[in-house]
């Protein structure tokens, strides 16, 4: 990341299936963290597929008959990042940087006037797990990401995005400096939702051809081609 106040690109990541592949550890810790807050078993799946934290888990307690409201959800969220934090070691040998993505956010960073953050359905706490358990921590500013435990719509983080980065950076970015990477229809439609430019990865269960029908500005089949990510991010001159 940049250390220039006055950054002139922010990028904003996407986590998981994006930069990393973290397994099946995330679904073990929903599991258990399920049963201690509901003193039983799920029995309707739920999916990891853009949504916020505050989202799936509300609909996953609702599924089961279970309000949010009254301080379910509150428990159910601090539930899931002590049991993921329980499992750090299981991540760690589990999971894996997907291809490229290391060398992407190592490149990007060493250019002037781009700041890194992430756009992450993760709450913080677990999006600072992540990304320190695979070693991509130093690469971003965590001050200025936007996370699943700041707004039910995945949709309504990157204005959260933007006004942080004009807290801590002191510039005011708008859609036309701001570039938003992820693998679902929901990074695409954060991104329109700012007037962002959207990169999208085929590196999740969405196809190329379906990121690029919902819309995205440029999609890569991965992050393995460095030349090319830094030209698909940092490209237009809007």
């Amino acid at each position: 990341m940049t250390t220039d106040g006055a950054a002139s690109r922010l990028v904003l990541w996407d986590i998981d299936h994006t930069l990393i592949d973290g397994g099946t550890v995330a679904r073990r810790a929903y599991t258990a963290a399920f049963r201690r807050v509901s003193g039983r078993s799920p029995v309707h799946p739920w999916q990891f597929d853009g949504r916020t934290e505050l989202a799936m888990a509300s609909e996953v307690l609702r599924a089961h008959g279970l309000p949010p409201e009254g301080g379910m959800l509150d428990a159910f969220l601090d539930l899931i990042i002590a049991e993921l934090r329980d499992r750090e070691a299981e991540l760690a040998a589990e999971g894996r940087v997907l291809a490229g993505a290391s060398e992407a956010l190592a490149a990007l960073g060493a250019i002037p006037g781009v700041c890194q953050s992430v756009l992450t359905g993760n709450p913080y706490a677990l999006a600072v797990l992540k990304m320190r358990v695979f070693g991509l921590a130093d690469h971003v500013d965590f001050r200025v990401g936007a996370y699943g435990d700041d707004a039910y719509e995945r949709a309504d983080l990157p204005a959260r995005a933007l006004a942080r980065a004009e807290k801590h950076l002191g510039r005011r970015h708008v859609g036309a400096d701001t570039v938003i990477i992820g693998d679902t229809p929901r990074d695409i439609a954060a991104a329109r939702a700012v007037g962002a430019w959207s990169v999208a990865v085929a590196t999740g269960t969405t196809s190329a051809a379906a990121l690029t029908a919902a819309g995205a500005d440029v999609v890569l089949a991965d992050l393995a081609d460095t030349d090319a990510v830094l030209g698909a991010l940092l490209g237009p001159a809007r």
